[in-house]
């Protein structure tokens, strides 16, 4: 019987979502902690290789993620009350997938059930980013791989 059941990304809303059932949607490609750019004609907003300093860039995982906001005063937290304004997450992102009414892709770790095939799918930056540390802010836009959006 239960194995009819749909999964949770497919029956509840985002606000609907317990904290587990949220923090799961994460697929771990660590896109979001990655250095954007913002167009000051457009608004467009591009991605860089540049990783937050906290980032891991084999396992795209923070290093701390519990304490990640006393590290980076500016990182964001994302919550379901902002899903209008997901348009930022790559479209790759189950955040914004699910906000956006889509179902997960099949190498999302709630759908495959391993954590590495968002590695695997080439979809996150793993062993292909660099630390912001490294990199000067004003060479980022030399760095960057694509556009939000």
């Amino acid at each position: 019987m239960a194995a009819n059941v749909e999964p949770f990304w497919k029956r509840k809303t985002l606000v609907q979502l317990d904290r587990e059932e949220w923090e799961s949607l994460c697929d771990g490609c660590g896109l979001c902690c990655l250095q954007k750019l913002e167009d000051e004609d457009d608004g467009s907003v591009y991605y860089t290789r540049i990783a937050c300093k906290l980032l891991d860039l084999k396992t795209c995982q923070c290093s701390d993620y519990p304490n990640r906001r006393q590290h980076v005063p500016d990182c964001i937290q994302l919550t379901p009350a902002q899903a209008d304004q997901f348009q930022w997450l790559p479209p790759t992102c189950g955040y914004r997938l699910v906000s956006e009414g889509k179902d997960l892709p099949r190498w999302h770790h709630l759908v495959c059930g391993d954590h590495d095939a968002v590695h695997h799918a080439r979809i996150s930056q793993s062993g292909r980013m660099l630390s912001e540390s490294s990199v000067a802010e004003e060479d980022w836009e030399d760095h960057l791989i694509f556009r939000a959006g």
